[in-house]
């Protein structure tokens, strides 16, 4: 059974900085990539980023670049999204998703991610 747990959320100010973590398992891919996706209050869900097993590129969506980072620590089967200069329209429930790219390009479309974790609150205060 593939597993997807998310952890690091919470509450910060303005400015500030967070880190989440996704943890995977269960899934025997020979390439894969994990992408965190967020929905915000009234707003419909959006994507953020992604990094591929492959090779360890990465996507990023116009509204995090420069402020969001993603790395990866294979040997653990853990993303994390370093959370820079957070803003109050960051605040959101925050997803990791988990895509085979055995024999597919890397894509940060959320239709392309087959399983998804159960998500996690980031909050920015002003």
């Amino acid at each position: 059974e593939v597993q997807l747990v998310e952890s690091g959320g919470g509450l910060v100010q303005a400015g500030g900085s967070l880190r989440l973590s996704c943890t995977a398992s269960g899934f025997t891919f020979d390439d894969y990539a994990i992408a965190w996706f967020r929905q915000g209050p009234g707003k419909v869900r959006e994507e953020v980023s992604c990094i591929s097993s492959r090779d360890g590129s990465t996507l990023y969506a116009d509204s995090v670049k420069g402020r969001f980072t993603i790395s990866s620590d294979n040997a653990k089967n853990t993303v994390y999204l370093q959370m820079n200069s957070l803003k109050p329209d960051d605040t959101a429930v925050y997803y990791c998703a988990v895509q085979d790219i055995t024999n597919a390009a890397m894509t940060l479309s959320q239709y392309d991610y087959d399983y998804w974790g159960q998500g996690i609150q980031v909050t920015v205060s002003s």
